[in-house]
């Protein structure tokens, strides 16, 4: 076990990486919300970010599709790859970043539109225009979030009439439904009751074979039961990041067995 003062530091965990960040440090306005932040995810696994409330996990989700950038008077100094390419680049294509990185909130939020319109606006809006290959996609999406066989009767009423489960699973259709390489996902089930939540980790699970998921979590169990690897942040500082199991049992740094352990947070 180090000390508090011993720091931690976080390595690849193995060779397949799809997302490197480098000495990554944030500020809103004048206040720090990560400080010198390095760490790397790896292709088609699930990695979880615990920590107390404002402890920069959120933040550190948002910069890795560039959410940040509608934020006023921020600053970020460090870099975040992805792939080997540097995502703040000059060059880099945000919305085009943004379809290869999509997002999960943590409330749902389907569009004021049809079932079959949410999952089919993202499809639409980069260039398909063929019915049936819409249809074919709808489905295929919707089947992936485990929700074709609820709602294929009702395809065309308002998403808003689902319930909440059923609207966190149809966000996830549409964020699949362009295709992205990274699954963002902020708490995506801290409105949830515990069977809706049971749908959705069993869902990530079964995507995880095609995408690299990454959850920012309050839910330590959460964690646990679905992520290979964990990191543990910190007043805007990753403590430490490792495989989940030996996260939680034997953790490196002091600061991560106080919070799992309930002493600290």
């Amino acid at each position: 076990m180090t000390t508090e003062n011993t720091p931690v530091t976080p390595k690849i965990l193995r060779e397949e990486t799809i997302i490197d960040v480098e000495r990554v440090s944030f500020w809103y306005g004048g206040r720090a919300a990560l400080k010198d932040v390095t760490m790397a995810i790896d292709r088609q696994v699930i990695t979880a970010f615990i920590g107390p409330s404002g402890c920069g996990k959120t933040t550190l989700l948002r910069l890795i599709n560039r959410m940040n950038d509608l934020v006023p008077q921020v600053r970020m100094t460090g870099t975040i790859r992805m792939n080997g390419v540097d995502i703040y680049g000059p060059d880099t294509d945000v919305t085009r970043l943004r379809r290869r990185v999509g997002m999960v909130f943590q409330q749902p939020n389907p569009f004021p539109k049809s079932i079959y319109e949410n999952v089919a606006y993202g499809p639409r809006i980069h260039g398909v225009k063929s019915g049936v290959f819409l249809d074919e996609i709808v489905e295929r999406c919707l089947r992936r979030a485990f929700l074709w066989e609820e709602v294929q009767e009702q395809l065309e009423e308002s998403a808003l009439g689902l319930s909440l489960g059923q609207q966190q699973r149809l966000c996830i259709a549409r964020a699949i439904a362009v295709e992205p390489e990274v699954l963002l996902m902020d708490e995506p089930c801290s409105s949830l009751d515990p069977v809706a939540t049971s749908r959705i980790e069993e869902l990530m699970l079964d995507l995880k074979d095609d995408y690299t998921i990454v959850i920012v979590t309050h839910n330590m169990q959460q964690a646990a039961r679905v992520s290979e690897y964990t990191g543990f942040m910190l007043k805007g500082e990753l403590v430490e990041m490792g495989v989940t199991d030996a996260m939680f049992t034997t953790p490196r740094d002091r600061r991560t067995e106080d919070y799992i352990t309930g002493r600290a947070g």
